[in-house]
């Protein structure tokens, strides 16, 4: 099985299905890849494996154990990957639409696999799953996941924005990091086009799409952060808050259209 065009990430793909696939038995239904797999913007030096696994019925306590077990051992595998899977568990009932229920999910980093609820991030991660999702083992993704409206991703955006990057503007510290200011600045890109669109872009595209919209200050940082996706000191936190108020503006002027 080849999903994607790196070998080392489809090894750890591999062994996760068969685990998977083992634990789950009938329950199981399809496991799926989304984000920058997805879209093509993969980076091997700074991406992540964003994975989705669809259940027929939610997953049971005893069963959840298992799956913890598995990732605790996998996190312990020979390879770089081991640790960058980020992924959920979901039934199809839950699948289809937005909802804040829990699901067992990993973090990149993790080798936890704990009970956690989706945010709103989660409506715009949903679209790319839907419209671009590599199907591993299963039926179409698209089958699976009610279609998602310009409106709902804009509303999805402003939710995000105020529940975490608008605080930024009065507690910066999450912004320490040179890479996270880039992160921050490409994803600024993306809301505002999607406050524009109601469509969604791969945060490079977005970029792309911020240097030739954006006036030249903004277009600059955009510039910068594209060209220097793991981070350069010459992002500062001030640069980033203008991007923030500049997203934030784009959700007001939505909100009272």
């Amino acid at each position: 099985m080849q999903p994607t065009p790196y070998a080392d990430v489809n090894t750890i793909l591999s062994d996760l299905l068969a685990r998977v696939q083992v634990i789950l038995g009938d329950n199981f239904v399809g496991m799926y890849l989304y984000g920058s797999l997805a879209t093509s913007t993969f980076d091997p030096d700074s991406s992540d494996i964003d994975f989705l696994v669809a259940t027929r019925n939610e997953v049971e306590e005893a069963v959840f154990r298992q799956l913890q077990a598995m990732h605790a051992e996998l996190g312990q595998a020979d390879s770089k990957w081991a640790i960058q899977l980020e992924g959920a568990y979901i039934s199809l009932p839950e699948l289809r639409r937005y909802s804040e229920r829990k699901h067992p999910h990993i973090d990149r980093g993790e080798s936890d696999l704990l009970m956690k609820p989706f945010h709103t991030d989660w409506v715009v991660q949903r679209y790319v799953l839907r419209e671009y999702g590599i199907t591993m083992v299963g039926p179409p993704i698209r089958d699976l996941i009610d279609p998602i409206s310009g409106d709902d991703l804009r509303q999805a955006m402003v939710d995000m924005m105020a529940v975490w990057w608008e605080l930024m503007l009065d507690d910066p510290a999450p912004l320490d990091s040179d890479g996270y200011r880039a992160y921050a600045i490409m994803t600024m890109c993306r809301v505002l086009y999607t406050m524009e669109t109601g469509d969604i872009l791969p945060k490079g595209a977005a970029v792309e799409w911020a240097i030739k919209r954006l006036d030249d200050e903004h277009a600059r940082l955009a510039k910068l952060a594209g060209a220097n996706r793991n981070g350069t000191p010459q992002i500062t936190i001030s640069d980033v808050q203008k991007m923030i108020r500049l997203a934030v503006d784009a959700c007001q002027r939505w909100q009272t259209s």
